[in-house]
């Protein structure tokens, strides 16, 4: 009688097993990020980052490619250029064996540069593909995220990127360039990836938009491109966070400031109204509820100091409140009470307003 059962439970608990796996299958492929979508594939795809893409060019019909050091702000193509050129260097037979990619979540300590990049850097390659046609006779190693490497390791590095030239590549990525040594830096060819032009960010969405069928617009798509600041992966992943928020209905501008944590608009235009022209006791009530809101301190001082450069106030004045939103700044990231800061700072500009001059 058990064995009758225990065959029973195992003949039903198989078919679950299987349904449960097809319908795991089916959710991957329908929940990829669409940063990861529209990750450009070729070299082609890359956009706005002319110089680095004519280097990567001409490595891709021949010539010879340098070690490379990519920096700039995040969201602005540095991974997704090499990696795109990576496949077009070896191909999708060669890509995983010539490729070594290490970025900020792996152990990159100085025994790990010893040791697996070393080791990596050190083996030799064929000039052919298995099919005969010629490839690069070099490996690539990627190091992503570069500038948070220790000091140690980066030192470790050098040595192994001027021994290996012969049958390795470094491609260094970063954010801060003033954080990679100086004998790396001068070892490698240095591009730096601008923040997107609005143009661009603007036309890839739309392609994105008409890929994807959504119903947006053209305010909707103009605050993407402003909350994202030149970032393009920041842009899309609020873009696709719309998207699920309003099924079948129309991304509007006041869905992406919601979705990017940014505060509206009439919110800081009342908040300076009343350090101009009101008292203390209504400026400590405007600063509670904007607090209470749940608004990050750090993005209501970002859009202050762009309208407060914008107000009709002399150089002097400015220089002033801008003085005291620096100083706000830093007590904020050394973890001061987010109130405080944004009352000191609203009561600094309170004596610097228009009729108290």
């Amino acid at each position: 009688m058990q064995a009758f059962l225990k065959g029973a439970t195992v003949q039903t608990s198989r078919p679950q097993k299987d349904k449960c796996a097809s319908g795991s299958s089916i959710k991957k492929a329908k929940l990829t990020p669409w940063v990861e979508k529209y990750r450009p594939k070729c070299i082609d795809e890359v956009a706005f980052q002319e110089e680095a893409v004519a280097v990567l060019k001409k490595s891709l019909e021949g010539a010879d490619l340098p070690n490379l050091l990519f920096y700039g702000p995040p969201g602005t193509g540095k991974t997704s250029t090499i990696l795109a050129a990576a496949r077009g260097l070896y191909g999708p037979e060669l890509y995983k064996q010539r490729v070594l990619e290490l970025n900020a979540s792996d152990e990159r300590g100085i025994q790990v540069i010893r040791e697996k990049v070393k080791n990596f850097a050190q083996l030799t390659v064929a000039g052919t593909l298995p099919d005969g046609k010629p490839c690069p006779p070099f490996k690539l190693i990627i190091l992503d995220e570069a500038d948070s490497m220790t000091a140690p390791a980066q030192a470790a590095l050098r040595r192994t990127m001027e021994k290996e030239s012969r049958t390795t590549r470094f491609c260094l990525i970063c954010n801060y360039i003033s954080r990679i040594i100086e004998p790396l830096t001068s070892r490698c060819s240095k591009f730096r990836f601008k923040p997107l032009a609005d143009q661009v960010q603007e036309d890839r969405l739309l392609e994105i938009c008409g890929k994807e069928k959504l119903k947006y617009t053209k305010e909707s798509i103009l605050a993407l491109v402003k909350v994202s600041e030149g970032d393009l992966r920041k842009a899309i992943t609020f873009l696709q966070s719309a998207a699920r928020l309003n099924v079948n209905n129309e991304i509007t501008e006041l869905a992406v400031i919601e979705i990017a944590g940014v505060v509206p608009t009439k919110m800081i235009d009342d908040l300076l109204q009343v350090c101009f022209k009101g008292s203390f006791e209504k400026l400590e009530f405007a600063v509670r509820s904007m607090v209470d809101e749940g608004y990050a301190a750090t993005q209501i001082l970002s859009q202050l100091h762009d309208y407060i450069i914008e107000q009709d106030l002399s150089d002097k004045h400015k220089s002033l409140i801008a003085e005291k939103m620096a100083v706000v700044d830093k007590c904020l990231s050394d973890g001061a009470d987010e109130y405080l800061q944004l009352l000191s700072l609203c009561s600094s500009i309170l004596p610097q307003a228009p009729q108290n001059n």
